[in-house]
């Protein structure tokens, strides 16, 4: 009897399943530098797609902007990840996660050192359109190629910890533009016809975060779970044992693992690969693409579809949206504060504005292309608080649950934009225009839950689908500032403030919201 156990023992040890293998190379150093890659990552995204705010405050002048192109030009990268979601999500479902991760922060990388060279604003809308196209490639995959290095206990907790390090890194957007842009220098290229100025650098200097993440993911393996699920176990062991190593920092006996379990939906899986390999023609693969994202909309996704899908709509279109225009609208505050008034709402001074653009000029006719300190010091401010909530919520979310964090978060940026309306006082409006902005806390949370809602046969396009429609509300909302803000500027805010309180009582209805641990999709089926 004693052998006999022995022998079930040894059985055990060496024929598991994928979580039980990814817990026995345990929480260490790979999984750290993995979250700081990936929070990296959303960092350069965000870089790549915010960082035109602080642009088209002070290129007025040298691209000729007008509100509503300014608007245009905030959208247009949202527009490029809109269009290029359902793609990337195609590919990294079948191809791989890392395949799709590291050429798109390359090309994304060169297409913004072109688009620092433009000297209108058509040329400009082109190459930011396709920064944002491709960009989007590596912000909404970084999600599956994270989720599937941790285990079921550690995979949430890990998003967040990107989130925290995304929110680090966020910091970074105001000090590069305090740094870069409020700079006086100019260089002619006489045979580009353009005259290189701080705002053209500091484009450049966005995208390098995504540049070195892009050359460090070359020594990184595709993740273990992506391999499994294309049949090859050895590799995915050979990939978790890669792991294991990493996070010894030393040699170490391998891990005794022979066989990875099965999973339920490890057949789908392979069924897909047998017809994407079999497909030919582009009608072939159009279908495939149909037949990997037609799931996404059907018996009991559908449901976890939608509501991922509208509260990354309403996410996005509130912190994109008002994001976009709060270093001009900052900036024209404290104008009008050193001008000597005490009372006045955020709408009269943009109805006091007018069309105008933020750009002032010299005596002698030049442009001046700086902001105010002070709206650099806010959006420090705003970003410090950013990095700092999203660690309070990595520690509180396995205690407090994510259903609560999303209502408090719903509700307080929704009453906090409605205030805005109202309110007269410059500096408390300017508060909750920034708690307004700081709805983007939920975003990070619904990525978590999507992670979590879909099987891996269907992750990353679940996750892409669910970031196509919140860079659609980015588009949208970014377009509705710039087309409505100086006519109907109470509406411009009500309308968002509106559209969170109802993502928050949507809340309520995500599928196992109330769960605090992470729900296992796994189903041992024996070696």
């Amino acid at each position: 009897m004693a052998k006999d156990d022995t022998h079930s023992s040894k059985v055990t040890e060496r024929c598991v399943n994928f979580d039980d293998a990814l817990t026995m190379a345990k929480f260490g150093a790979c999984n750290i530098v993995l979250m700081a890659i990936s929070g990296t990552i959303l960092t350069a995204f965000l870089l790549e797609t915010i960082g035109i705010s602080y642009v088209i405050a002070v290129a007025g002048c040298d691209l000729q902007l007008s509100t509503r192109d300014k608007g245009v030009l905030s959208a247009v990268g949202f527009l490029g990840v809109i269009v290029s979601s359902h793609l990337w999500g195609f590919l990294a479902d079948t191809q791989g996660r890392r395949k799709v991760i590291i050429p798109t922060l390359f090309v994304t990388f060169a297409i913004t050192g072109v688009s620092s060279l433009m000297t209108n604003f058509w040329m400009m809308t082109i190459c930011r359109f396709l920064a944002g196209f491709f960009i989007s490639g590596s912000s909404a995959t970084i999600y599956a190629y994270l989720g599937e290095f941790h285990n079921h206990q550690n995979g949430s907790r890990a998003i967040m910890g990107a989130s925290f390090v995304f929110g680090l890194g966020c910091i970074l957007l105001p000090g590069i533009a305090f740094a870069v842009i409020n700079q006086t220098w100019e260089l002619p290229i006489s045979f580009l016809g353009v005259v290189y100025r701080p705002w053209r650098l500091f484009l450049v200097v966005c995208s390098v975060p995504g540049l070195i993440c892009a050359i460090i993911l070359l020594w990184f393996p595709e993740s273990p779970k992506f391999v499994l699920m294309q049949g090859d176990v050895n590799k995915a062991i050979g990939t978790i044992q890669w792991i294991h190593r990493f996070n010894c920092w030393r040699k170490v006996e391998p891990l005794p693992i022979e066989s990875i379990h099965g999973e339920k939906d490890d057949e789908q899986f392979k069924a897909r690969r047998v017809e994407l390999h079999s497909s030919k023609g582009i009608a072939g693969l159009v279908q495939l693409v149909w037949k990997q994202t037609a799931p996404l909309f059907m018996g009991s996704f559908l449901k976890k579809t939608a509501i991922v899908c509208f509260l990354q709509f309403g996410t996005y279109l509130t912190s994109h949206g008002t994001y976009m225009f709060f270093p001009s609208i900052l900036n024209q505050v404290f104008k009008v504060q050193e001008a000597g008034a005490d009372r006045f709402s955020i709408c009269e001074v943009v109805y006091a504005r007018g069309n105008a653009t933020d750009t002032d000029t010299t005596a002698d006719g030049e442009c001046q292309q700086i902001l105010d300190v002070v709206t650099y010091e806010m959006s420090f401010i705003l970003e410090v608080i950013y990095a700092l909530g999203f660690a309070v919520i990595g520690v509180i979310i396995t205690v407090v649950g994510r259903l609560s964090i999303l209502v408090f978060v719903f509700g307080g940026c929704g009453i906090a934009g409605l205030i805005i309306t109202f309110i007269d006082i410059p500096m408390v409006s300017v508060w909750c225009y920034m708690i307004l902005v700081m709805c983007g806390f939920s975003g990070s949370i619904v990525s978590a839950i999507t992670v979590d809602l879909f099987p891996t046969n269907v992750r990353a396009m679940a996750v892409c689908m669910s970031s196509m429609f919140g860079r659609l509300g980015g588009v949208i909302g970014s377009n509705m500032f710039g087309f409505l803000l100086e006519s109907q500027c109470e509406l411009t805010f009500a309308i968002p403030s509106v559209l969170l309180l109802t993502c928050g009582m949507l809340s309520f209805f995500i599928p196992n919201i109330r769960k605090r641990t992470r729900p296992s999709n796994s189903d041992s089926s024996g070696c």
